[in-house]
């Protein structure tokens, strides 16, 4: 057999890296390309659309994913991923044969908004905050804006999330919702509206801390550049608690379901990073209506209780009888003011869907401000004439659950088969008060990474809102939801949808 000469080994060689590289240049190039073409998106592209940002930053994004190519960029996610998994971060997707739990899709891309736009969107939860937690001190008081026919008495006082326990117990402040969590997104034009309040147990906070930790280990010389930081999120969450006792150096617990459930990675996460034991039931007691812990050093009296369970399984005593979740004697030691409950109970009245469109009238009856961030449009069903335009415009209208979460109980009219249609006919007729029912907005889109290459996915945004008696705070950025299914406008996590770091961009700071 012969043998190459050194010559042609070398030629060889030199061909195939020549080869190598330009098929890494055209992959690079490929990346670069897929990106660009999202200016011709038929939806508000929020990275290439978007005037006030600085093109600056867009470039810098633009550059660094063309210096990856498509294998590379997945390869990161893919990193993203195996970290995820080893740290536990999962969550339920009900429904699915495979097992209930699953990581969080996470998709290296960030999404950019400008510290111009971000203050917008702060002040309007700010304001928001405000408005929602007078309403709940009103309504379990004296009820002013119900006597004044502002809202509709019965729809609040019959409401399955009113608590009459709460009846003329005072709070601190007139804080009831001190985590809050406001769901944004955008329209066509770029406009921002406010879709839903989430003021009972708000969760994904840990995911929005951890995808920033993911862009300072993926993208490092960017992220640490632009975007604004999170990292002390944690410790405002343990000072804006603290804030809400009397107490001079109040002990604060996190109570959990336990390690069933879905979002128990962000109890322990949020434990953890506060530096305050995380508990179930089991840990708990109360003896004089006061609420003690038990600890390797015996019990400690809790004056804290964070809880991330829900109203119903609080208090066997209280609530449900059946409840093996909650601490018998809890609402008394809180009625009590011997212990702090955040957030309050009763406050799931106030982010309740039928009662979101009542939110504008609120902040002009309790701040005689106009709002600053617009609602989306709603038909109540419980109203006859609303109930028959739904009914006539079901194939156009996204129709909600009044009291349900997670994207589930949901039906897009655009999306939908005439079978679901119909079937969702049949439930508006039987309970219309149970449903709204809104225009299908056309959301605006984000770059994302997916096995196609990149490109476009509908997103949301969830400002994280902390209240105490003394202030307000919001970390700038919040969880951006991505819908990692093609067309798909639901980017609940719960549904298969994904995660992306939100940088606020100083656009004077370049």
């Amino acid at each position: 057999m012969k043998q190459a000469l050194p010559e042609q080994v070398s030629l060889h060689h030199g061909l195939k890296n020549q080869t190598n590289q330009l098929s890494m240049q055209i992959e690079k190039q490929h990346a670069a390309q897929h990106l660009l073409k999202q200016t011709n998106s038929i939806f508000f592209n929020e990275l290439t659309d978007d005037q006030v940002l600085s093109p600056t930053v867009v470039n810098k994004i633009e550059d660094w994913l063309s210096k990856h190519s498509i294998y590379e960029l997945e390869q990161l996610n893919t990193l993203a991923q195996e970290h995820f998994l080893y740290q536990g971060i999962t969550f339920a997707v009900y429904g699915e044969k495979a097992g209930i739990e699953r990581t969080i899709p996470f998709d290296l891309i960030p999404r950019v908004i400008a510290k111009q736009q971000w203050k917008t969107i702060e002040a309007g939860c700010t304001q928001r905050i405000k408005a929602l937690n007078l309403f709940l001190a009103d309504i379990y008081h004296e009820q002013s804006i119900l006597k004044d026919g502002l809202i509709p008495e019965l729809q609040v006082l019959t409401h399955e999330a009113y608590q009459p326990v709460m009846l003329n117990h005072r709070l601190n402040g007139n804080i009831y919702s001190q985590i809050s969590g406001i769901d944004i997104v955008r329209d066509s034009k770029g406009e921002f509206f406010v879709l839903e309040d989430n003021l009972r147990t708000p969760s994904g906070v840990s995911y929005m801390l951890e995808s920033r930790k993911m862009s300072q280990k993926l993208m490092p010389e960017l992220c640490h550049q632009y975007g604004a930081g999170i990292e002390q999120y944690p410790q405002l969450l343990r000072e804006i608690l603290a804030e809400n006792s009397k107490a001079d150096a109040p002990l604060i617990v996190v109570l959990s379901p336990g390690r069933y459930n879905s979002a128990y990675y962000e109890h322990a996460f949020l434990a953890r990073e506060m530096g305050v034991p995380l508990v179930t039931s089991r840990d708990l007691f109360v003896e004089n209506d006061k609420v003690y812990v038990k600890t390797i050093r015996g019990c400690k009296q809790v004056d804290v209780v964070y809880r991330r369970l829900d109203d119903g399984f609080l208090d066997p005593l209280s609530f449900r009888p059946d409840s093996t979740l909650g601490v018998a004697g809890l609402m008394s030691a809180y009625l009590s003011h011997n212990v702090v409950i955040a957030n309050a109970p009763g406050t799931g009245v106030a982010d309740d869907k039928s009662i979101y469109p009542y939110v504008d009238q609120m902040i002009s009856y309790y701040l005689n401000e106009k709002p600053i961030l617009s609602n989306v449009p709603t038909y109540q069903c419980r109203e006859p004439y609303a109930l028959d335009y739904v009914l006539s415009h079901l194939d156009q209208l996204v129709v909600k659950e009044a009291q349900g979460s997670g994207g589930y109980g949901m039906l897009i009219g655009p999306q939908a088969t005439e079978q679901d249609i119909d079937l969702f006919r049949m439930k508006l007729i039987a309970s219309p008060s149970a449903y709204i029912a809104q225009p299908t907005l056309d959301l605006s889109v984000a770059p994302t990474l997916t096995s196609q290459g990149i490109v476009e996915r509908h997103i949301d945004l969830r400002p994280f809102i902390l209240s105490s008696p003394e202030r307000i705070e919001i970390v700038p950025g919040g969880l951006t939801r991505v819908a990692m299914q093609q067309g798909s406008l639901v980017v609940n996590s719960s549904q298969g949808g994904g995660i992306k770091d939100t940088w606020v961009i100083d656009e004077f700071s370049y």
